[in-house]
């Protein structure tokens, strides 16, 4: 995926353009922590490092979206997968958290006009509320781990977040609400992050207006 090729550039406009006409939904932090995550797009370039998906040489066409997994030294939520992201600083915005976290823990370093919008708020059950920023990468960017904050980076192939078994919609016996995963190769993502990354499928990939902020999280995301 090159930024000059008429893939991408079709696809970024594709991506803003719905952005720009979805109308999102915000949230009243009050009590909340803010936080922002970097729903970033990138070129698939450097192989899928998980079991059941293809690997793509180098100059692969295919978009895809930087995950994380979060370090095993982190006190929380250690281990899971996430989306680059973290608490805003006094006075910051979504967006520059988004990209200030970027480049903190994975090496990323985006520029404000590569910001291409916002999706909806998202309130976790572990009180906070995450601001999801949506960021087009520059092509054949190398990442850098952070080791303090991830424990690996992840391109994963949109075509794996289209795929028809996604999402995944459970019941537990602590919600009345399902909980939603996307699938991954042989295994899953959970909500908070499958929801924001479900909600950018719909939005920005498919056209359409759906919300998820409904969707449960499992119980071991909840402190």
């Amino acid at each position: 995926m090159t930024v000059t090729g008429s893939i991408s550039v079709t696809l970024r406009k594709v991506i803003s353009d719905r952005l720009t006409q979805f109308k999102r939904q915000g949230s009243v932090a009050g009590t909340l922590k803010t936080a922002a995550v970097a729903l970033t797009v990138v070129d698939q370039g450097y192989g899928a490092d998980l079991v059941g998906l293809p690997q793509y040489d180098i100059w692969s066409n295919d978009p895809a979206l930087l995950l994380t997994r979060r370090s095993s030294r982190l006190r929380n939520h250690s281990g899971q997968w996430a989306l680059p992201g973290g608490r805003l600083d006094d006075g910051e915005s979504a967006e520059d958290a988004a990209l200030r976290e970027l480049e903190e823990e994975v090496g990323l370093s985006c520029r404000a006009d590569q910001v291409l919008g916002l999706l909806d708020d998202f309130v976790t059950r572990s009180g906070y509320l995450i601001t999801p920023v949506v960021v087009w990468a520059d092509p054949n960017q190398d990442t850098v781990l952070n080791l303090d904050e991830v424990e690996s980076i992840h391109r994963i192939p949109m075509t794996e977040f289209l795929r028809k078994d996604a999402p995944i919609l459970e019941s537990i016996p602590e919600s009345n609400r399902p909980v939603l995963r996307m699938p991954v190769a042989n295994t899953s993502i959970a909500a908070p992050t499958a929801a924001l990354i479900f909600q950018f499928r719909e939005v920005c990939l498919s056209g359409k207006n759906t919300r998820v902020a409904h969707f449960e999280q499992p119980v071991f995301a909840w402190h």
